[in-house]
């Protein structure tokens, strides 16, 4: 039997790569470089199934007047970079990886929280550039976590595990906002009804809802007022979640204390109004970012090809 041709828009971790390069008739991006448009719909018009990342933006436009490709097999939980609908149309599954990534995206937006409470960032470049010069009582101090409220903005796999690290770990109060009844969050916590009062309770705001549609820009100028000014928002979901510009002028007006960031609405560019200041951590979209994620990402894709290309309904199917 012929193997399915399937592309790989981005490098892929080499236990993944090997696996699919044995399994179906692969052809790899060598250089790692990111996939112009017209090079994405060439994918689509070639290959039985196509596997893209975050990086690629595959629009309506791309569908258009037909294509080979039957499956997109998206490297990550977020999809927003997908016009599923027009994928829909053009008679293509789109499949995604939950699950694997949940613990690694929850300790990376701890992390952030951290180095946001305990000024780690700054406290860093000040030591690397020379410019300490020891101990004293006022030096660098930042806010207690132990004890505070954290306030989740979406109460998936993802928001659950945050609030997990943060109540056991660091005896935090826990109050989030979804769209949907929780009924067991898997700690103590009070769901609120709107996004507002979460962010008015909160000492720490941590994002994990989905990007695009209505949640761009959702947190934005008028909700950013309700922070209080000693607050930190932490956002691993997507950057178009957050109005940057509102942001930033939230932070020069003392709306809130400061921020950390994972993800940016244009990137890998990032704006110089953020990079300049000392009072946002800002990380390069690291997530997901560990050896055994990104393999377990990875197999999960091939996986969903295998369900695909044996006349299954792939399990991560989202449309």
């Amino acid at each position: 039997m012929t193997k399915p041709k399937i592309i790989v828009t981005r490098r892929w971790p080499r236990e993944v790569e090997a696996r699919l390069a044995d399994e179906f008739n692969v052809t790899l991006n060598e250089t790692d470089r990111p996939l112009g448009q017209a090079e994405l719909r060439e994918a689509l018009l070639q290959a039985d199934a196509v596997l893209p990342t975050v990086t690629d933006r595959l629009g309506a436009d791309l569908f258009e007047g037909g294509v080979r490709a039957k499956m997109l097999g998206n490297f990550g939980v977020g999809f927003n970079h997908i016009d599923i609908a027009a994928a829909r149309s053009a008679g293509l599954v789109v499949t995604n990886t939950p699950a694997v990534l949940t613990g690694a995206t929850a300790d990376l937006a701890m992390t952030l929280l951290l180095m946001c409470a305990r000024r780690a960032g700054e406290g860093e470049r000040e030591l690397r550039s020379g410019g300490w010069t020891g101990w004293r009582p006022t030096h660098l101090c930042g806010a207690q976590v132990t004890g505070k409220t954290i306030g989740i903005i979406g109460m998936g796999r993802i928001g659950q595990a945050m609030a997990q690290r943060c109540h056991f770990g660091f005896g935090m109060d826990v109050v989030f906002f979804d769209r949907y009844p929780v009924a067991d969050p898997g700690v103590p916590a009070r769901q609120m009804a709107t996004v507002e009062e979460v962010l008015a309770a909160a000492d720490f705001v941590s994002l994990h809802c989905p990007g695009g549609g209505e949640n761009h820009n959702l947190i934005n100028r008028q909700r950013l007022a309700c922070m209080k000014p000693s607050a930190f928002l932490i956002n691993t979901a997507r950057g178009d979640v957050v109005d940057e510009d509102a942001l930033v002028e939230a932070l020069d007006e003392g709306l809130l204390a400061g921020a950390g960031l994972d993800v940016f609405k244009a990137e890998p560019a990032v704006s110089g109004a953020l990079t300049g200041r000392d009072d946002v951590v800002l990380l390069p979209h690291l997530g997901s970012a560990t050896t055994e994620t990104r393999i377990a990402m990875g197999m999960r894709v091939v996986d969903n090809l295998h369900a695909f290309f044996d006349g299954h309904r792939p399990p991560d199917a989202v449309n």
